[in-house]
């Protein structure tokens, strides 16, 4: 039988490019299967082994990895509802292993902007350059946003600014409906405890999910809704991501006109 080719090294950087694998997480490369906290699987014997269980120093994160779908999305409601405040909801999360996008992710990706802001813009999940800084939308697309907002005399002191997921999928890729739902209540808190009197959506799959519509980007933008935290009802409004209108531009006209009635909204809630 003939052996098979062992690939370049070429070949496997377009391997795990395709993959996903972009970046590097740490300077030096790790052994996952050295982790001392993975359980090895039980050796296969005839002999009856004992029951094992996880010893009460292993880190609760491990265990919680480990929880089938339905049961992070449970236990993602449960830490969620449990946060006071904004800084308590980010330890949460911080601590929070129900999500795999954690392991693959350089850093949490939280919010940035003014937790008082009277406004509050989501998008769907960070990209490369926010996995480096930790904030949200610094890359080109946040960038646009920045100048999308100061268009209507706003800036990142005055508005507040977030992601339905906190973590950076690998490659960029669309997260999971799984991924999405776990990672749903986490920013549904979030929203009720910054209280906004607007809320922005950005682009479709925060639009979808938060709104709760299957409509496109296309026929939901511009059109103001309500959403429910529970104990208020803010307005809202759902409009192109930045990253699409660098793709699109010409789509920039309708994002002007969703801005202006964003500002109008704005100026109507301050009236007495």
């Amino acid at each position: 039988m003939t052996p098979d080719p062992v690939p370049t090294v070429r070949q496997l950087l377009a391997f795990y490019l395709e993959a996903g694998v972009d970046c590097a997480l740490t300077e030096e490369p790790v052994n996952r299967l050295s982790d001392p906290d993975i359980i090895p699987a039980a050796p296969e014997t005839t002999t009856p082994q004992p029951v094992r269980t996880i010893a009460a120093a292993t880190p609760p994160v491990r265990v919680e990895a480990a929880l089938a779908p339905e049961a992070a999305i449970l236990s993602a409601r449960e830490a969620a509802r449990t946060a006071p405040t904004l800084e308590a909801l980010r330890t949460l999360l911080e601590n929070f292993d129900g999500c795999a996008l954690k392991a693959t992710a350089t850093r949490l990706v939280f919010a940035d902007g003014n937790p008082q802001a009277r406004i509050m813009f989501v998008g769907e999940a960070p990209g490369r350059e926010e996995d480096i800084e930790g904030l949200p939308f610094v890359g080109r697309s946040g960038k646009l946003l920045d100048r999308m907002i100061a268009a209507i005399g706003l800036d990142r002191a005055s508005a507040y600014i977030a992601n339905v997921i906190p973590w950076r999928p690998p490659g960029n890729r669309t997260p999971t409906p799984q991924e999405t739902q776990i990672c749903l209540p986490f920013i549904q808190r979030q929203i009720e405890l910054v209280n906004p009197d607007v809320l922005v959506t950005l682009g479709n799959p925060s639009t979808q999910t938060l709104l709760s519509t299957r409509e496109g980007i296309m026929k939901t933008r511009g059109r103001w809704s309500d959403y429910d935290t529970g104990t208020r009802v803010i307005r809202a409004l759902a409009t192109f991501h930045p990253a699409y209108l660098l793709r699109s531009p010409s789509y920039k006209r309708m994002a002007w006109q969703d801005l202006r009635s964003i500002a109008k909204a704005l100026e109507q809630a301050k009236s007495p």
